[in-house]
């Protein structure tokens, strides 16, 4: 099968290629997955998971990529809930090779049923995003009806799902960006906009929540807006800012099927929409990771015509 894999941790993007690899086989529990569409996050390539196993050992060459919608092609021994021809979407464990490849093995708990009138380039945007939102908000977060939440990073994949969870969950929305975000802010519902260039973040107020996936200075000012008993919640690996009298919390997106299906399901009827940027084919993946202008919204692979 046609796969990217990765061997070099210091060249990046850079030191992907497109080979040929045996099809997996499925384990225990497993299923085996036709991949048709595969999400990717640049910022895999820093991951310890992408480079070596629970044990610490070096397990390259591995196929990056934990996003994908696809499938069923094969059960393996014990594994229930899911059947052959079915079609599904989910997240790759980060220990194993990943979904940027013609067909994948992964845990079956890791899946959930992609509605039939859900196509697959929108199905695999969902699983890193869509449960990155959902967790930081209503697991970490706590979030209720009536609080307000200031989301960072609004236009992007992460940040434009989780200020259409909140609205949703009927908290006030302020999001955060760049000029040239704002509108595309307010289309995914941002009721207010901070231009981190040109605006002054302190003028925003006290807020209950704080959603960060920036870090560094932007993630210690926000800290301070944080009223009594709110919480920050970050996604990049570095929670350093401590509310004076809240909550912060570093966390790691975790599979959940009840999830995934609670997300796909909203895209369904139309409460929920996903921001994809970039589609191309698996063999055209390479250069499109190593693409030089910003990336809007999620990159999506289609690994299947």
């Amino acid at each position: 099968m046609k796969a990217i894999v990765v061997t070099d941790q210091a060249a990046g993007t850079a030191g992907m290629k497109l080979v040929e690899r045996p099809e997996p086989q499925a384990a225990i529990n497993d299923v085996v997955v036709q991949v048709h569409t595969s999400g990717f996050v640049p910022t895999e390539l820093t991951w310890p998971s992408t480079w070596t196993d629970r044990r610490g050992r070096d397990r390259t060459p591995s196929i990056p990529g934990h996003e994908l919608a696809g499938v069923v092609t094969a059960l393996g021994y014990g594994t229930t809930g899911l059947s052959v021809g079915q079609r599904v979407f989910g997240l790759a464990d980060w220990h194993r090779d990943g979904t940027l490849a013609e067909y994948v093995a992964i845990e079956a708990r890791n899946l959930a049923p992609l509605l039939g009138d859900v196509d697959f380039t929108v199905g695999a945007s969902l699983p890193i995003s869509g449960l990155t939102a959902w967790q930081g908000l209503f697991d970490h977060g706590r979030l209720r009806a009536g609080q307000s939440v200031l989301a960072h990073g609004a236009a992007g994949a992460v940040g434009s799902m989780v200020m259409q969870l909140a609205r949703e969950a009927g908290a006030y929305v302020i999001g955060t960006g760049r000029a040239a975000d704002r509108q595309k802010a307010f289309d995914f519902g941002a009721q207010e906009f901070v231009d981190l260039d040109n605006d002054a973040l302190e003028d925003v107020g006290g807020v209950d929540l704080v959603f960060d996936v920036i870090g560094g200075d932007i993630q210690m000012r926000s800290a301070s807006l944080i009223r009594a008993g709110g919480t920050l919640v970050s996604v990049v690996g570095t929670a350093e800012a401590r509310p004076s009298d809240g909550l912060a919390v570093d966390f790691v997106v975790e599979s959940d099927r009840a999830q995934l299906s609670e997300i796909v399901q909203r895209v369904r009827d139309g409460r929920l929409r996903t921001n994809i940027g970039k589609v191309s084919a698996l063999d055209d993946a390479v250069a499109t990771f190593n693409a030089t202008e910003r990336r809007a919204g999620k990159t999506v692979i289609r690994v299947r015509p």
